[in-house]
């Protein structure tokens, strides 16, 4: 449940700055998990292919980088890194 939770924000925050660029399209999204965040790239990569289907996110490139150090702020959070918007015209 947690990761849903965690993706469920995600997926909110890449669809505000889609609405902000008025995109017709997610082209990228690049993220980092937390070193606590208790999910594997391959989970993750799951969860955000399911949770995006029929958005402007469904079929965007995914870039998950993996963060080791359990001290870090944000340790126990997926942290969206960038997106990367096609403009409608």
């Amino acid at each position: 449940m947690h990761e849903m939770g965690l993706m469920n924000d995600l997926l909110a925050k890449i669809r505000k700055i889609a609405a902000d660029h008025n995109a017709e399209a997610v082209a990228k999204v690049e993220v980092r998990l937390g070193a606590l965040a208790h999910i594997s790239e391959s989970h993750f990569k799951e969860h955000f292919v399911h949770g995006s289907r029929g958005s402007l996110a469904e079929g965007a490139e995914l870039v998950v980088r993996l963060d080791t150090d359990i001290h870090a702020a944000g340790a126990q959070d997926i942290l969206l890194e960038r997106v990367e918007v096609v403009e409608a015209e």
